[in-house]
């Protein structure tokens, strides 16, 4: 088979198609990009110093990884005049940053914490009184009126052929709004129970936009839509999610299906429930990342047979365990294991659990590339592999006989 180009080899194997090799594409989203930098995470993340989408893409070419370029954005204006007025004030080694949304119904504030070296947080959320606030947060699902594609158009020339640009957009469910309420979770819980009615119009108001920002992808051929949500049945029951979030997924995936565009969806947490609703009632294309006890609950060999074809994979080494602290021979031998799992007949990345840690050493990161090019072109010879699997066993035991 011709050697592909990154993008190929994504495409390829997110549509269940066999590629020439299993895609490495490790979920180093934030972290790692931003400490290759070299400079406080604020700069990244704030100041788009450099932007998160170009510190990626540095990564994945300083590890030879394929890319997993979920940074693909396409601004946009609505009906409605809302403005946002932002401050900021540096506290020891956090920048705080205060945001003052005007709506024509009053004003909503939120609070962002950015760090020198880690990820940020939003600690002030907008939604404080569900009521009294409501009528203020409609304008900020008002209709879209124009849209510009030549941010995402600018990606694409920078990512190249290295691999797949997608554009996210967001479901209904507490997954969602719980970054919309002031208290969290149990704040958009609360919500949900005591405001049906009004949290209802929360549900279709974010629906009908994202719906909208789906069918502008559609419309300008972009390759790739990532829907979901992280936690999606973590952070609520599997019925909560079927009842509010899987009708938007069913006709997001819909709409990418009829388009040609090819649909993810990502939920870090437990998603065994998510692959096989996904598999059996939708026409969503892969999904990731699949994580592993007690992070997730997700067994490749598993997640596979009930994909049933249908549904590519996309993961799953464990992040702390086997990333950050393993070794590079645990590194080699999870790599083996998940090609074997789940490789077999394409339809497979091999990737990792949610966001590898910041302090991932790169040679774990360079392993599961070389075990890729050693052991995943197609197809697979898996005697080879699973005599690799059994020799690290083996000496795995013996290791800790000693």
């Amino acid at each position: 088979m011709k050697k592909m180009t990154g993008k190929e080899r994504m495409m390829t194997a997110l549509r269940c198609g066999v590629p020439d090799r299993v895609p490495v594409a490790p979920d180093f989203s934030c972290l790692i990009p931003c400490k290759m930098t070299g400079k406080p995470f604020w700069d990244v993340l704030l100041y788009e110093n450099p932007p998160l989408w170009q510190a990626y893409i540095n990564v994945c070419d300083r590890y030879g990884t394929e890319a997993w370029a979920m940074t693909g954005a396409v601004p946009y204006a609505m009906a409605s005049p809302v403005t946002y007025r932002h401050t900021t004030e540096q506290q020891g080694e956090r920048l705080i940053r205060h945001t003052v949304i005007e709506t024509p119904d009053g004003v909503l504030t939120t609070t962002d914490t950015f760090f020198r070296n880690d990820a940020s947080t939003q600690t002030e959320k907008m939604i404080k009184n569900f009521k009294e606030d409501f009528p203020k947060v409609r304008h900020l699902f008002a209709d879209i009126t124009s849209y510009d594609m030549s941010y995402l158009k600018m990606q694409r020339e920078a990512l190249g052929e290295r691999g797949l640009l997608g554009v996210g957009v967001a479901t209904p469910g507490l997954q969602i709004f719980m970054a919309y309420f002031d208290g969290n979770l149990e704040a958009a819980t609360y919500a949900m129970y005591d405001e049906p009615e009004l949290f209802g119009e929360l549900c279709d108001l974010l629906e009908k936009q994202q719906n909208r920002i789906v069918e502008i992808c559609c419309e300008e051929k972009v390759e790739s839509i990532l829907t979901g949500g992280s936690g999606s049945i973590t952070l609520q029951s599997p019925e909560i999610w079927k009842q509010l979030s899987f009708p938007a997924i069913q006709k997001q995936t819909r709409m990418c299906r009829e388009a040609g565009v090819l649909s993810g969806i990502h939920s870090c947490g437990k998603e065994t429930y998510i692959v096989k609703t996904c598999a059996e009632e939708s026409d969503l294309n892969y999904i990731n990342p699949l994580e592993i006890p007690p992070m997730g609950d997700c067994q490749l060999k598993e997640c596979k047979a009930l994909a049933c074809g249908k549904l590519a994979l996309m993961g799953n080494l464990h992040t702390t365990d086997v990333m950050l602290n393993g070794s590079i021979d645990d590194v080699r031998l999870a790599s083996l294991q998940a090609m074997l799992d789940a490789g077999q007949d394409g339809g497979f990345v091999l990737s990792t659990g949610d966001q590898c840690g910041r302090d991932t050493p790169g040679e774990n990161l360079l392993e599961m590339v070389r075990t890729a090019e050693e052991f995943g072109y197609y197809p697979l010879n898996v005697d080879k592999i699973s005599s690799e699997i059994e020799r690290l066993q083996k000496q795995k035991e013996q290791s800790k006989g000693r």
